[in-house]
């Protein structure tokens, strides 16, 4: 016998608050409160229902586990509306401190080298939307762009695009190849980037059917730019970009706001 937990005393009930934890580190909270401090300073904003503390750990709730609004709402005794305004807000302030292209390469020149890539933050889309689907990944969603270190560690992530979008003309669009070229910085990509310019190293085709030497650079070069996986693993350990349910528009602004989140941790 299965019995329904939705009858009509409880249709439309208010969600029931209750105490969770949250994987990251109380410093990192402390340290996008004091963002959101600044940020109504220089807005001489009044008084707020959540101090800047709890407002951040909204956003970072939201951000590392996706709860929907309405969840966030109940848990932090808000509405719903006020849930999407105030981690709106704090998207926007953390947006703003992530690196532009330029200042990402700051200090990188000739001799210097970094890893460029591309994933797909999967959407909620329906077959209609066709600029949306990525042959590539057989699914919809959005592409995004990075430049990582050596290590993996990433520099820059681009502004999101429809998944239909080429790798190259992203990167092409983003300014990425330009400034990698003007700077003279060698880039380590996969196939997809193949014609991108002099600066761009990609694997051979059909390298088991060439000489040895080329089996040995295509093996190399993939031990060199595999590091570049690490950069979306961390991108995407904030479940929101795992499936993004939100409007194509804010995703963008979603991805920076993690980039600037990442930048934190590396530098405590």
């Amino acid at each position: 016998m299965v019995i329904s937990l939705i009858t009509p005393a409880t249709e439309g009930a208010l969600l029931v608050p209750y105490r969770a934890t949250l994987d990251v580190p109380y410093e990192l909270v402390e340290h996008v409160a004091w963002l959101l401090h600044e940020r109504r300073l220089a807005y001489n904003t009044r008084w707020r229902k959540l101090g800047c503390f709890k407002q951040a750990l909204l956003a970072l709730v939201h951000l590392r586990k996706n709860e929907p609004f309405s969840q966030l709402g109940a848990g932090f005794r808000i509405s719903q509306a006020t849930a999407w305004r105030y981690v709106d807000e704090a998207l926007d302030v953390l947006a703003g401190w992530a690196p532009g292209l330029h200042e990402a390469l700051t200090g990188l020149g000739e001799g210097d080298h970094v890893i460029v890539d591309s994933t797909l933050i999967p959407i909620d889309r329906i077959g209609a939307d066709e600029p949306y689907y990525s042959m590539k990944h057989r699914k919809h969603g959005m592409n995004v762009q990075v430049i990582a270190r050596p290590d993996g560690i990433p520099l820059r992530f681009s502004r999101a695009t429809p998944g239909r979008t080429h790798d190259l003309t992203a990167a092409r669009a983003h300014g990425i190849v330009q400034a990698c070229l003007t700077r003279q910085i060698l880039v380590l990509a996969d196939h997809a980037y193949q014609g991108a310019g002099a600066t761009f190293r990609t694997p051979y085709y059909h390298h088991r059917e060439q000489p040895e030497h080329y089996q040995q650079f295509n093996r190399d070069h993939a031990r060199l730019r595999a590091p570049g996986e690490r950069a979306f693993a961390q991108l995407k350990s904030w479940r929101l970009l795992r499936r993004a349910r939100c409007s194509t528009r804010r995703i963008s602004m979603i991805v920076q706001a993690v980039h600037t989140l990442l930048n934190c941790s590396y530098s405590g």
